[in-house]
C-alpha cells in the first residue's frame, strides 16, 4: 500500500484480515485503457505455502467475459494461482506479484491470450475482439463500476479512488464514447452518461 505498482490500488478488508480488495486500472494503449477492474483476494490459512483465491468482480453481474482468462463467473485463469497450467505458485510470490500477473492479462491483444489463438484465426479477429472489449470496458468497467450498477460491496477507499480517476480522465472517456458512437444505431448521449455517473454520489476531487 505504501508503494503500489503503477495502475494498482488496493486495501485490506475491514472485517476479514484474510481478504484484500484491489482495483487494477486498464493500462494505456490497450482496449482496457482506464477501465476499473475489481478483484477480491482471499488468503488461505497456510499462505504463503498456497496461493490466494482470486475473484474477478467486474463482470456486469456475471454477464461479461472481459478476457479469455477472466471469466464472467469471476474465475481468474492463471498458472500462478493454480487455475491454469504453467509455472506454479511458490512461497516466494507475494500479493504484489499476483496483482502484477493479473495486470499483464490486460494487454494490447487479449484475443491472443486464448490457447490456440496465438495468431489470428481469420483476418481482423484481433481488432474485432478489441472493439468489443473497448465497448464493454466503457460500459461495464467505467460507467458500471463508478455507478456500481450491480450493487457490489466495494470498500469506500476504492470507490473514492475510482471517482477521482474518473474525474481526472473524463476527457478520455468522452472522446472514446464519441469515437465509438458511430458503431451503434443509437448514438451515445455523452452528456447524459456523465450526468448519470456524477449525480448519484459526491465526487471527490484531489
Amino acid at each position: 500500500m505504501k508503494s503500489p505498482p503503477y495502475g494498482i490500488f488496493g486495501v485490506p478488508d475491514e472485517n476479514d484480515f484474510q481478504k484484500f480488495h484491489a482495483i487494477i486500472t486498464g493500462p494505456d494503449e490497450t482496449p482496457y485503457e482506464k477501465g476499473f477492474f475489481y478483484f477480491i483476494l482471499t488468503f488461505p490459512d497456510d499462505y504463503p505455502l498456497t496461493p490466494p483465491a482470486v475473484q474477478f468482480m467486474t463482470t456486469g453481474g456475471g454477464t461479461v467475459r472481459m478476457n479469455p482468462n477472466l471469466y464472467a463467473c469471476g474465475k481468474v485463469c492463471l498458472s500462478l494461482l493454480g487455475t491454469w497450467h504453467g509455472p506454479s505458485w511458490s512461497p516466494a510470490h507475494t500479493l504484489t506479484s499476483v496483482l502484477i500477473s493479473i495486470q499483464t492479462l490486460l494487454n494490447k491483444e487479449p484475443y491472443c491470450n486464448e490457447p490456440g489463438h496465438e495468431t489470428e484465426k481469420f483476418p481482423g479477429a484481433i481488432n474485432q475482439y478489441n472493439e468489443v472489449i473497448m465497448h464493454e470496458t466503457l460500459r461495464v468497467a467505467v460507467v458500471g463500476m463508478v455507478r456500481n450498477d450491480t450493487a457490489l460491496t466495494i470498500p469506500i477507499a476504492l470507490e473514492l479512488h475510482m471517482q477521482q480517476q474518473f474525474i481526472r480522465n473524463i476527457e478520455f472517456y468522452l472522446c472514446r464514447a464519441t469515437q465509438k458512437s458511430a458503431l451503434s444505431g443509437n448514438p451515445i448521449k455523452v452528456k447524459a452518461i456523465v450526468l448519470s455517473i456524477c449525480q448519484p454520489k459526491k465526487m471527490v476531487l484531489e
